[in-house]
């Protein structure tokens, strides 16, 4: 290990001492995410379809298990939509408002815009675009015993996508416990015979 690298590993823990001093809030950036997946914790995916001609938008979310079994899966579609960055924060209030839905005590949440990540993880009054939004998210973290968003890459969010991008498509919403669409099932089957990780 080089010199820079253990610079930024003791940046990093100590930086992340300072924060569970505050409270129990990370952010992770890892590539392998089969380790993020915590026991007696609660792992909810969520990512946005968008279409810019017609302002719309969708929500897929899908939440999971310590031991990756599905709990549910939620579209929540959106219309007069400007940017997709106000898509990914209201994604992520649909993320939180599931794990209440699901009553769990312990949440993971896992999103692949950065952005929205770090200001849902901020404890400061966020004053962008989307302040409102990150607001009621705030409000809604004292519902969970502990609570921590975490950022993953595309390729680690291909569910939430696919949902989104498929119910986009049909423009309709949905809940389903224990499972994922039909439709969304064959497309990433057709992509990848495993699930991946």
């Amino acid at each position: 290990m080089s010199g820079s690298e253990i610079a930024k590993k003791i940046s990093a823990y100590t930086t992340e001492l300072a924060i569970s001093k505050v409270r129990t809030l990370t952010l992770h950036s890892s590539g392998n995410l089969q380790q993020l997946y915590k026991r007696g914790w609660t792992s909810i995916h969520f990512d946005v379809a968008y279409d810019r001609l017609g302002f719309r938008s969708a929500s897929g979310i899908i939440a999971r298990n310590e031991n990756r079994e599905i709990l549910a899966s939620q579209v929540v579609t959106h219309s007069n939509i400007a940017d997709p960055f106000t898509v990914e924060a209201y994604a992520g209030l649909q993320a939180i408002k599931l794990g209440i839905r699901l009553g769990v005590n312990k949440l993971s949440v896992f999103g692949d815009s950065k952005t929205v990540i770090k200001k849902c993880q901020s404890l400061f009054t966020d004053k962008s675009v989307i302040g409102a939004i990150i607001t009621d998210i705030q409000s809604l973290k004292k519902g969970f015993q502990e609570i921590e968003f975490i950022f993953v890459h595309k390729e680690h969010n291909f569910y939430a996508h696919t949902i989104a991008k498929e119910s986009l498509r049909g423009g309709e919403s949905f809940y389903l416990e224990k499972e994922i669409p039909e439709a969304v099932r064959r497309t990433v089957e057709n992509r990848w015979p495993y699930p991946p990780d």
